[in-house]
């Protein structure tokens, strides 16, 4: 048995280097492709880049402040509503710690459901 395992293994990794070998190939040639696309893409916008940097720039700005504005404000909105809920367990006499208590309660149960079904109990 052991013969025929290391009979198979190299076949097996020939097969595996016949099938790699081709894939790998096409994958580096559609990066290089990649590579290529890009560079020249880059070289045709840097000219109009350049020309209208004095807009694009500011206009970034503006966006990338627009967004960070929105960011902080959903940030701060969902700050608000946890600080309320929480207030409003307190308020009620929540505990603060009764998500634990729930899960070991809920545990428990678990432990004895499992105890019944294998008869243990």
């Amino acid at each position: 048995m052991a013969q025929q395992q290391q009979a198979l293994q190299p076949s097996s990794q020939v097969l595996a280097v016949a099938t790699l070998f081709p894939v790998g190939g096409v994958l580096l040639v559609l990066s290089g492709l990649t590579l290529t696309a890009t560079v020249i893409a880059l070289a045709a916008a840097t000219p109009l880049l350049v020309i209208f940097s004095p807009v694009l720039v500011p206009a970034a700005l503006v966006v990338a402040l627009a967004v960070a504005g929105f960011l902080a404000s959903g940030a701060f909105g969902l700050t608000a509503l946890s600080s309320l809920s929480y207030i409003s367990g307190y308020l009620r006499g929540d505990a603060p710690g009764s998500a634990h208590a729930a899960a070991c309660h809920l545990g428990q149960g678990i432990k004895e459901r499992v105890q019944q079904a294998t008869g243990r109990a």
